[in-house]
């Protein structure tokens, strides 16, 4: 583990709120949140409610230093690469390690998204990016991720029914790769926390907590137990014992309720309603009045968009008309 000069001045981590029962209920935060967790390193974790579908969300930052998301691969790389902290200096050589990393990355990765924006009612989606949002612009935002998944699947109304397939058949194989690798340690490998732990944990915790009872994807990881059993013992030492400590116990979006590991298949419990703050009216205000002006641009894009289509018609139009004669 190594620790660089940033952690002089205290990390940020920027996630997407929390909800069902996480710190952040965010597939792409959770990992990064477990990450730092693992490797013990001070961090606040704060939460933006403004661009909730920014590509860049997660970020970590401190003073100057910011990783995002979408650079180097993503914020755990980034914090490895800049000296921040990594927790793969002693496996990154090994192959077996390199390479269950990657099928996680991916064939898990791509199963998620699929069950989150495709093979679900949307409704875990809807309350993790869009429930802050007024319904139009939630709507198609929620549209338009659907369709941008879609496209990055390689589904078509030809091949949904066999893309479908071929994303279970991968997921359930990689769970069985985990369980057979994992047995009853604590660790995939070394018997030591690395990046790769953080992914897996992301991924479980947020299969069992943020996806429905009906979720196809959650019923086959559920029949590997010690998977189970793993992510739930790190959320009770990594999450629940650190809460407090990490997550702004006044603050949109925080979550105050805790589950231990013999209760992840409850529901979610419904938190009271609390005043909002001054500072927070305003913060939503801001955010709406940017949102609807973003909606108005779009829509008076469109508007031009189909005047300039007509015009064009017509033109084609009276073309044909001089060639007739």
């Amino acid at each position: 583990m190594e620790h660089g000069n940033v952690e002089r001045e205290k990390l940020t981590l920027v996630a997407r709120k929390s909800c069902f029962g996480l710190p952040t209920a965010c597939p792409t935060c959770l990992p990064v949140y477990i990450y730092l967790r693992l490797s013990h390193l001070p961090f606040n974790l704060e939460f933006n409610l403004i661009h909730p579908d920014s590509d860049q969300i997660p970020f970590v930052e401190s003073g100057n230093y910011v990783a995002y998301n979408n650079e180097k691969g993503g914020v755990i790389c980034s914090l490895k690469e800049d000296g921040i902290v990594d927790l793969d200096a002693e496996v990154r050589g090994i192959p077996e390690w390199v390479s269950t990393k990657a099928m996680v990355e991916s064939w898990l990765a791509d199963a998620v998204m699929y069950e989150l924006w495709v093979g679900s009612d949307g409704k875990s989606a809807h309350k993790i990016y869009y429930s802050d949002l007024p319904w139009p612009i939630g709507k198609v935002l929620h549209l338009k991720q659907v369709r941008a998944t879609k496209q990055l699947l390689g589904i078509t109304s030809e091949n949904a029914e066999r893309r479908e397939e071929e994303i279970y058949r991968r997921a359930t194989s990689a769970y069985g790769a985990l369980s057979s690798r994992l047995g009853e340690e604590s660790f995939f490998f070394e018997n030591r926390p690395t990046s790769l732990d953080a992914v897996v944990l992301g991924h479980v915790l947020f299969t069992l907590h943020a996806l429905p009872e009906t979720s196809l994807l959650r019923s086959k990881l559920l029949d590997h137990t010690n998977l189970v059993n793993y992510a739930e013992s790190h959320k009770a030492e990594n999450i629940d014992a650190n809460s407090s400590a990490s997550v702004p116990e006044s603050g949109p979006s925080t979550s105050a309720s805790r589950r231990g590991p013999s209760q992840w298949s409850s529901k979610p419990k419904s938190k009271p309603k609390r005043e909002k703050t001054e500072e927070e009216k305003k913060f939503r205000r801001r955010a709406k009045y940017f949102l609807v002006t973003q909606l108005v641009a779009v829509l008076v894009f469109l508007s031009l968009l189909g005047g300039s289509d007509d015009a064009e018609v017509e033109l084609e139009d009276d073309d044909d008309a001089i060639n007739y004669d």
